[in-house]
């Protein structure tokens, strides 16, 4: 069974209150097709492998911590904004999973970090690069999974309680709601294509606490069959489990550092 607070506090809250853990490096402003793309690259003088990150919705890559750094002691690591966030320029393209995929691509072509890449996704930016390892397997060492959103789990918008929309419009950036408004899209996308037989490792938040209230926001498919079916993806994935918060890489940067070096070579 998914665990639905975490990913929907991700999606529907107005505001996160976790601070980051530690400063970013000074990232960088690329002008790509007429757009200014903001990211932030370590390059390693000899590793291969590539590490790329994609936040989750409203996130910024603060929101990774200590762990994008970490890694760069052994691999060349990649993080950036999509249009809308940080200091990304909004685009006038579709918010959706294929659009997304593609101006990722874009900008790693234009970085010049080659694949096979290493996709680490946390919460709606884990669904978008589900999307990127189906579409081209070629292009993807390993995808690691941190507390993601999977296929047909979020309703269409046009199905969500009418207060929901309301507050989701007034609450979020414009970026924002167009995104929300393309997951279950997305996930359709997802499953319209061939699992890749590429190595997954599915990190997921359980909290154990008392304290801990599922809401959805009636947002979120709850039925048996999208509790199995969310299950029953990727069999072959390495699963770990954590009582985290859906914030991963902040409350726990060494259990999402690990799960990351299970897909790196031996000795990193």
């Amino acid at each position: 069974m998914f665990n639905i607070l975490p990913v929907t506090v991700g999606l529907l809250c107005a505001a996160s209150a976790m601070p980051a853990l530690a400063a970013l490096p000074a990232t960088v402003i690329d002008t790509l097709d007429g757009r200014q793309v903001e990211s932030l690259t370590w390059r390693h003088p000899t590793s291969r492998d590539v590490v790329v990150f994609e936040n989750g919705s409203r996130a910024t890559m603060d929101k990774w911590g200590v762990v994008p750094a970490r890694l760069a002691a052994d691999a060349s690591v990649f993080a950036y904004h999509r249009p809308g966030y940080g200091n990304s320029e909004a685009a006038a393209a579709p918010r959706d999973g294929r659009t997304i995929v593609e101006e990722l691509r874009a900008v790693l072509r234009f970085k010049g970090l080659r694949p096979p890449y290493v996709l680490v996704g946390h919460s709606l930016g884990g669904l978008y690069l589900q999307l990127f390892a189906r579409s081209y397997p070629e292009e993807v060492k390993a995808l690691v999974l941190v507390d993601a959103l999977y296929p047909r789990m979020v309703k269409p918008v046009q199905d969500f309680p009418w207060l929901t929309r309301i507050v989701g419009q007034m609450a979020f950036s414009r970026a924002v709601w167009r995104e929300i408004e393309q997951i279950d899209a997305t996930g359709e996308m997802v499953l319209a294509l061939p699992d890749s037989d590429k190595p997954v490792v599915r990190l997921e938040n359980r909290p154990v606490s008392s304290t801990a209230i599922a809401v959805d926001f009636s947002a979120f498919r709850m039925d048996k069959s999208t509790r199995d079916s969310v299950a029953a993806l990727y069999p072959q994935a390495v699963r770990m489990v954590a009582d985290s918060s859906h914030q991963m890489a902040l409350t726990s940067p060494d259990i999402v550092e690990a799960a990351i070096r299970q897909v790196l070579p031996a000795g990193q």
